[in-house]
């Protein structure tokens, strides 16, 4: 167990990031010619006077040895910082190791409300992990590191999204994204203090989930959001929850699965030619995202796209996901039918890469408890669909 309250997501801030504030980019070379000129050759670099000098005093006078001390930290040139809020710092130092993570208590404390967050064992490999889980502590699936970049708003997810040169690193960087506010408070106050009185026991992820299954398949599921106490508990798509159970069982009957059930990360569950992403990363409020959420996550679905030539089926569950893959199938130059063709049960579309490939878009209701109890949704219906999927366009 590696998982320790000090290592957390590395954030690099990349050249080029754009202030959403005020529209600005910042220019690398600006950037050190400015703080050059805010690091001052004599005084303080606060820009306050020196202190006036100090009677001379034997040595071993401890005020003395203190003042001293004091005085040649104000002097000395500060260390680079790369701050991860709510968690720690990364203080790059000379010297091996160049970046080391410190605890940074005081903002601890306001993104844990004030308290120190409680390990809980994980339901499967029964280690400890802290609620949200750090990135690189050992969850299992989990595609981070500690110095996974973090984006911070949309225009760094539009970048780091198109510079992740293979889907593990597009995953990897998925998963610390804290773009949205309004979800990343979402997903960590459930993470924290609201979760379901039945996995109270339990560490719960409460980061974006990242896609699961074959990193090869030819076949994609495009769903609509993690659930808050499914995907934001357990940290893989569909699992933990009566969606999942539905869903999984269908995939192992049509020969996509390993196995029928899909517990937690660590399971052994396996998919076959398959794979399951999000629209939306981030478990949203009340299970429904905004416009500007779901148009902030979008780069990250076409760049899942761009970095999957081989996919020639795509199966939504529900209109978000319909959408969604329209969305960036036209973000990608993709010819799209002209309206724009509507979601359906079993409504298939033929879409065409800039390549002259065709990919055909499958639509299938969502397997959401409402569907799914209401027999909007049955066992057989979602059989068919899944068992089309191996046809090529």
């Amino acid at each position: 167990m590696t998982g320790q309250r000090g290592r957390v997501a590395g954030v690099t801030q990349h050249a080029g990031e754009r202030h959403e504030a005020d529209g600005r980019e910042d220019d690398p070379v600006d950037r050190e010619d400015q703080a050059g000129k805010d690091r001052q050759p004599a005084g303080d670099a606060s820009g306050e006077p020196d202190p006036p000098a100090r009677e001379h005093r034997p040595p071993g006078d401890g005020a003395l040895d203190r003042r001293d001390r004091e005085q040649a930290e104000r002097h000395a040139p500060p260390a680079a910082v790369e701050t991860v809020p709510g968690l720690a710092e990364r203080v790059d130092e000379p010297g091996p190791p160049s970046a080391q993570w410190r605890l940074n208590p005081p903002v601890m404390d306001r993104t844990y409300g004030g308290s120190v967050s409680t390990r809980d064992p994980h339901p499967v490999t029964g280690e400890l992990f802290d609620s949200p889980v750090l990135p690189g502590t050992g969850w299992p699936g989990d595609p981070a590191s500690p110095d996974t970049p973090v984006a911070r708003t949309s225009g760094q997810v539009r970048r780091l999204a198109a510079s992740a040169v293979d889907l593990a690193e597009l995953q990897a960087r998925i998963s610390v994204c804290r773009a949205c506010p309004r979800l990343v408070a979402w997903r960590e106050s459930v993470a924290r203090e609201g979760r379901r009185a039945s996995f109270a026991d339990q560490p719960y992820w409460g980061r974006p989930g990242p896609s699961f299954g074959d990193p090869t398949a030819e076949i994609l599921i495009v769903g609509l959001a993690p659930a808050a106490n499914g995907t934001n508990r357990t940290g893989r798509m569909f699992t933990g929850d009566s969606s999942g159970d539905f869903l999984y069982a269908a995939l192992h009957r049509t020969g996509f699965a390993n196995q029928p059930t899909s517990i937690g990360a660590g399971d052994g569950l396996r998919l076959n030619g398959i794979r399951i992403v999000a629209t939306v990363r981030c478990a949203p409020p009340a299970n429904a995202p905004t416009a500007q959420e779901k148009a902030s996550c979008l780069p990250w679905l076409r760049r899942d796209l761009e970095l999957s030539p081989q996919v020639h089926t795509i199966m939504t569950l529900g209109g978000i996901g319909w959408d969604g893959v329209l969305g960036a199938a036209r973000a990608l130059d993709w010819a799209v039918p002209q309206p724009k063709p509507k979601f359906a049960h079993a409504q298939e579309v033929e879409l065409v890469r800039p390549d002259g490939v065709a990919v055909r878009l499958v639509g299938c209701y969502h397997v959401s408890p409402h569907n799914t109890f209401t027999k909007r949704l049955t066992p057989e219906m979602l059989d068919e669909v899944l068992q089309s999927l191996r046809s090529r366009p």
